[in-house]
């Protein structure tokens, strides 16, 4: 498996992670791992706690806003286990090259995450298979089991989340609107545009920053490119394709134009405006709408309340608006690295079966962290925008799934992401952002499968 992690090493695929955010720099100290146990002996014996006892965890988180409750987490189940767990959290937009250097260590991370099939790929060889764990077994669904070609469990689903339009009911209510008057692209246009041309009167702007920064583009670049994929996808009846056609990429054209023309400033200067600012912009009162996710939640709520809050589906002038839902799904599998010592493979099995069947764990991940957990074990949410996609689902809308785990490459995102930069600043043209929409998905498909 070396050699497999020098080709990763090497990879032009592997560049960075989706998400963004700062994490911890801690340190990793101690003896090469063992060779990996072998998966045939393994099973709910596996996580007994008298097997588990003598290992140590290392975890290396996804997600930086929930890198404060890891570490509390952590905390308390070594305090009540005695078992050594450590947290380091990515720095933004580099999981995978830290993941990477992380691996190549002696003392290599025994938990980590991939976002899904393509992600997969390059880590197989080092994903322990989960088919007998106490953790699979616990899932709601085998849609949340990533899973290997031979069938084995190559990791598992931890949080199911739904991205859309944020929305400050409050101050859209101050420019004469409500929620109930959105209900698709036309409307959310209507009102876009007049919340612009009445910006002064009004004090604020109608979308927060629409920032091609490295810590904010994967808001545009992949979870805003996921709706005309997912469109795509729908009318051929596909899930994957190793050639997109780009139907629907003047609709994307569309909701992107209407951000960049409706925003707290100008488009030129997008390419400087960060992750932060945007959220600080929202929560500073300057801006109606938001794109984002339920992760942001536990930050939003600080200063608003439920009741201030809504999250809008992302229309763009596709399919039956009148049904479409939130943007939900997952791109967040945990799997446990094989090659870590049987003890620390035990112990980081019993650490994962804690959190989500413990009630310290489970109220950790529902209100700390805000997540809805794939497990039948869990507690609810107290997060609006998660009982918002629950209400709506209920209420006969249709979730919009996330197909942008299917994107080919970290390389076709970030291509992406500087065509839309350009197209921004006016320094480039939206026929490039087609380009690399459609002409390098091709090429960046045949690279990943040569």
């Amino acid at each position: 498996m070396k050699k497999k992690l020098i080709s990763i090493l090497m990879s032009t695929a592997m560049i960075s992670a989706i998400l963004t955010g700062c994490g911890s720099g801690a340190s990793q100290t101690g003896t090469s791992p063992a060779p990996a146990a072998d998966n045939s002996e393994a099973g709910s014996a596996a996580e007994s706690t008298a097997e588990a006892a003598n290992g140590k965890v290392y975890y290396l988180n996804f997600k930086p806003e929930a890198d404060e409750s890891w570490q509390k987490l952590a905390a308390e189940y070594t305090k009540e286990t005695g078992v050594p767990v450590t947290v380091v959290t990515a720095a933004s937009g580099e999981y995978e090259t830290t993941l990477q250097s992380e691996m190549a260590k002696s003392d290599a991370p025994t938990l980590f995450q991939v976002n899904g099939p393509v992600g997969l790929k390059n880590w197989a060889d080092y994903c322990y298979d989960l088919s007998d764990s106490e953790i699979y077994k616990n899932l709601t669904s085998e849609d949340y089991a990533l899973k290997n070609e031979d069938g084995t469990v190559a990791g598992v689903a931890y949080v199911i989340e739904s991205y859309g339009i944020i929305t400050n009911k409050a101050l859209l209510e101050k420019a004469g609107y409500t929620t109930d008057d959105i209900k698709s692209f036309a409307d959310l246009k209507k009102v876009a545009e007049d919340i612009t041309a009445r910006k002064d009167e009004l004090g604020f702007a109608a979308f927060a920053s629409t920032g091609m920064d490295s810590s904010s583009d994967w808001r545009f670049k992949t979870h805003l490119a996921n709706l005309p994929i997912y469109f795509e996808y729908k009318d051929d009846g596909i899930t994957s394709t190793e050639a997109i056609k780009g139907t629907y990429l003047d609709d994307y054209k569309n909701i992107f134009d209407l951000y960049i023309n409706n925003s707290t400033c100008e488009p030129k200067e997008l390419s400087a405006k960060t992750a932060d600012d945007a959220r600080n912009e929202f929560l500073d009162g300057k801006a109606v709408f938001y794109q984002n996710g339920s992760w942001e939640y536990s930050s939003l709520s600080e200063k608003y309340s439920d009741d201030e809050l809504a999250m809008l589906p992302i229309y763009i002038g596709a399919g039956d608006e009148a049904k479409q839902g939130l943007c939900t799904g997952t791109e967040n599998y945990w799997c446990v690295n094989a090659e870590a010592s049987e003890e620390d493979i035990n112990a980081t099995l019993a650490f994962m079966n804690w959190c989500v069947t413990s009630d310290i764990g489970t109220k950790s991940m529902a209100n700390d962290m805000g997540f809805t957990i794939p497990f039948k074990t869990a507690q609810e949410s107290p997060n609006v925008f998660v009982k918002q996609d629950q209400a709506n689902t209920e209420a006969g809308l249709t979730p919009v799934s996330w197909n942008f785990t299917t994107m080919p490459s970290e390389e076709w995102k970030n291509n992406l992401g500087s065509a839309l930069t350009a197209y921004a600043a006016g320094t480039g043209s939206w026929d490039d952002v087609k380009a690399a929409f459609v002409d390098n998905w091709a090429t960046e498909y045949s690279l990943a499968n040569e």
